[in-house]
């Protein structure tokens, strides 16, 4: 088993910048590969971001390439995905999650998931 809880949400105008953590407990943090992903109201959850276990490897939608950055700290059991440049079409909940085994960026590869934190971006 494993815990996730996110935080850092919040309202941002457009341009701004907002960084959401992700805290983990119960799995061994350090040896699974991470994921954020997003959902928009009426949209399905999408991928955003993902990082290897060690950090070593990172991979991004290309909607938000150039503008997140994921990164992970497994001393200190911490996910975080920094938000450059953000547009309204950011607007959504968004989740970290651990994953299980199958592709990075697909849902069902992912065994354990936050509560969420919605970021939304006024224009």
């Amino acid at each position: 088993q494993v815990q996730l809880v996110e935080s850092g949400g919040g309202l941002v105008q457009a341009g701004g910048s907002l960084r959401l953590s992700c805290a983990a407990s119960g799995r061994t943090f350090g040896s699974y590969p991470m994921g954020w992903f997003r959902q928009a109201p009426g949209k399905e959850r999408e991928f955003v971001a993902a990082v290897t276990w060690n950090g070593g490897n990172t991979y991004y939608a290309d909607s938000v390439k150039g503008r997140f950055t994921i990164s992970r700290d497994n001393a200190k059991n911490t996910l975080w995905l920094q938000m450059n440049s953000l547009k309204p079409e950011d607007t959504a909940v968004y989740y970290c999650a651990s994953k299980a085994s199958g592709s990075l960026y697909s849902p069902p590869s992912y065994a354990y998931w936050g509560q969420g934190t919605q970021v939304t971006v006024s224009s």
